[in-house]
């Protein structure tokens, strides 16, 4: 998100420049080179000489990647909107050239929409790319002829209709611009994350903010006057308290539906009230593609917040809160010419907002231990019970995910907790292992490091860990990995990329265990990756996936998976109970197929896996949601 808003600000002002620098042909001519320069790095799939390492800090690779394979060609699209309006402009001057950016952004909301569920069901990645170049080529040629046309048609509007001078907007002006339109883009960041994060991790969840944000403003931009400042504030102070007021309840903070009518309703009116203000303020078409270069500025600068500034300043996500104290203050400043009872009543909503902000900020402390917030997501170390007692326990969460637990009293720290029990599909599968002298063990994902408490003196338990935040609590708030008798070693960086590179391992099991939330990392669920675990694995060694989910079915895939490489597939549900263990479900592959009939196993409840028919295989190159919901 970061990368896409700051491409658009570098579009918005390139556009900004050519409009003020550039006579409507040196702009064509301008445009038109460019367009064919963007077409020479097509296709804007990225090369396997990007493939990282796996340990190296993430953003600056994102960006610098994306920077090389995308920008180009997304700089040149995003310029588009504001060109075509400039174009429009001089061309038919007296005409409200501000409606092609609501047709625009239908456009955005019409393809945000039809991406999970008409394109990526259909096509794998590679006729993606091929396909969506092939469209970019019809549009770099259908906009080098609109820039020629328009070129010619502005040359001979201003000798019919020359263009009335227009004053500069004021620097008030631009920071109002500024102000809305970062306020915009943090609150649409900020409720993302909360409602991913801290409510619920839904798939695909994330599309609603995106869509609602992208409406406002096409509710707004129409020139229809559907939002009125004398007739909205009553409501956008109300949401804004309603916001504010859930955000430090915490008896309703699992209220999934109650949070989400909350959150994306006050989202859509926030915006509402940002773009419509930003509508309200706009200058002259003369400097429209200087609005423009402001908006996006703050878009960027709301981006940058989000994504770099809050991780580096903040344990937790209280950037929603601060968005929301951000939001009432503009409120405040806007209503308050309207009249008396606007003005006092914006003024008592911002005090309410920003003591809620406040109280959320200390409640996010309870039974917290330690924080930590990087790229990846905030970690919390939360601590319940009574030193001593049965009910002492820590617990390692990722927003509403937890990673693991231990009791913390000397007599059942050892005991392996959550979905790692003896009874779950992994523990069956490690006790199946018993009778072997000197077992190695790899696991995908380290969580608190539970699966160390099987270790055995000789053992060897490799751990592939992607967070080093993760790493350094597990090491420091729970002693799994300290109290193991086997030999563990912790790898960071992608785990699958770091698979690729090792020489065959020999587990006798690899555990996969980094499918929770929505955010499925498909690259550890394909066809290629499969064959990647197998590579590390004994002839009759067992790859456990665990895929406990809510919302999506991971049983079927890891199946056919199983098929597509003639191996075996059982699968091993465990229901919860009030002992410290947690629902789970674990796949169990084998090339061996008595490998998962062994008693531990086969005590354990073992089914076999559903291979769908209808399901088409995940690769490196196909992957799709949808077809899994529950």
């Amino acid at each position: 998100m970061l990368f896409f808003q700051s491409a658009l600000l570098a579009g918005y002002a390139y556009a900004h420049a050519a409009h003020a620098r550039l006579g409507p042909r040196a702009q064509a001519a301008l445009h038109s080179a460019l367009l064919a320069g963007a077409l020479l790095v097509l296709p804007i799939a990225p090369a396997e000489t990007w493939k990282p390492l796996g340990g190296e800090e993430p953003v600056s690779r994102i960006l610098l990647l994306l920077a090389a394979t995308v920008g180009l060609p997304y700089l040149l699209l995003s310029a588009t909107s504001p060109l075509l309006q400039s174009w429009f402009a001089r061309a038919r001057p007296g005409e409200n050239p501000y409606r092609l950016f609501a047709v625009s952004n239908l456009a955005s909301l019409a393809a945000v929409l039809a991406y999970p569920l008409a394109v990526e069901p259909f096509l794998g990645n590679q006729m993606q790319v091929e396909l969506w170049s092939a469209i970019f080529a019809v549009f770099a040629l259908l906009c080098a002829g609109l820039a020629w046309q328009a070129a010619g048609r502005s040359a001979e509007a201003r000798t019919l209709a020359p263009e009335a001078p227009a004053e500069p907007p004021a620097r008030s002006e631009y920071a109002l611009w500024l102000a809305l339109s970062m306020t915009a883009s943090v609150l649409l960041l900020a409720v993302t994350n909360h409602i991913t994060q801290n409510v619920a991790a839904i798939p695909l969840l994330w599309l609603a903010p995106l869509m609602l944000y992208l409406l406002t403003f096409i509710v707004t931009f129409d020139g229809r006057g559907r939002y009125r400042a004398e007739l909205a504030w009553s409501f956008v102070l109300v949401w804004i308290a309603g916001m504010a007021w859930l955000l430090a309840d915490a008896e309703h903070q699992f209220d999934l539906w109650l949070q989400l009518g909350v959150y994306l309703s006050g989202l859509f009116v926030a915006c509402l009230f940002c773009h419509g203000e930003l509508y309200r303020t706009r200058p002259q078409a003369r400097h429209l593609t200087a609005f423009y270069f402001t908006v996006s500025a703050g878009g960027a600068l709301g981006g940058l917040l989000v994504a770099v500034v809050a991780p580096l300043a903040f344990d937790g996500y209280f950037e929603l809160g601060l968005a929301l104290v951000a939001l009432a203050w503009l409120a405040a400043v806007r209503f308050r010419t309207l009249h008396s009872v606007a003005r006092f009543a914006s003024l008592g909503v911002l005090m309410a907002t920003a003591g809620c902000a406040l109280y959320d900020g200390l409640r996010f402390q309870k039974d917290v231990r330690v924080a930590q917030r990087n790229f990846y997501g905030v970690m919390r170390v939360k601590e319940y019970g009574t030193v001593g007692e049965d009910s002492h326990l820590r617990r390692l969460m990722h927003g509403v995910i937890m990673h693991g637990e231990q009791r913390m009293r000397p007599d059942l720290r050892a005991l392996p907790t959550t979905y790692y029990s003896h009874s779950s599909g992994v523990g069956a599968a490690l006790d199946s292992l018993a009778e072997r002298p000197a077992l190695r063990i790899g696991v995908i994902g380290l969580g608190v490091g539970t699966l160390a408490a099987y270790g055995r003196a000789g053992d060897l338990y490799r751990f592939y860990e992607i967070n080093p935040c993760v790493a350094e609590l597990a090491r420091r708030e729970f002693s799994y990995l300290s109290d193991s008798e086997a030999r563990v070693e912790i790898v960071l960086g992608d785990a699958r990329l770091n698979l690729e590179r090792e020489p065959p391992q020999g587990f006798d099991l690899l555990a996969v265990d980094a499918f929770s939330s929505d955010a499925i990392p498909v690259h550890l669920i394909t066809r290629e990756a499969l064959g990647v675990y197998l590579r590390h694995v004994k002839p009759d060694g067992i790859v456990a996936f665990h895929v406990s989910n809510r919302f999506l079915d991971l049983v079927p895939v890891v199946a056919r998976l199983a098929v597509e490489h003639r191996a075996y597939a059982a699968v091993v549900y465990e229901a919860g109970d009030e002992g410290g263990r947690t629902q789970s479900d674990w796949v169990l592959v084998s090339r061996d197929r008595a490998a998962l009939l062994r008693p531990a196993i086969r005590a354990a409840g073992v089914d076999q896996a559903e291979d769908r028919e209808d399901l088409r295989t995940w690769s490196d190159d196909y992957s799709n949601l949808v077809q899994i919901l529950k």
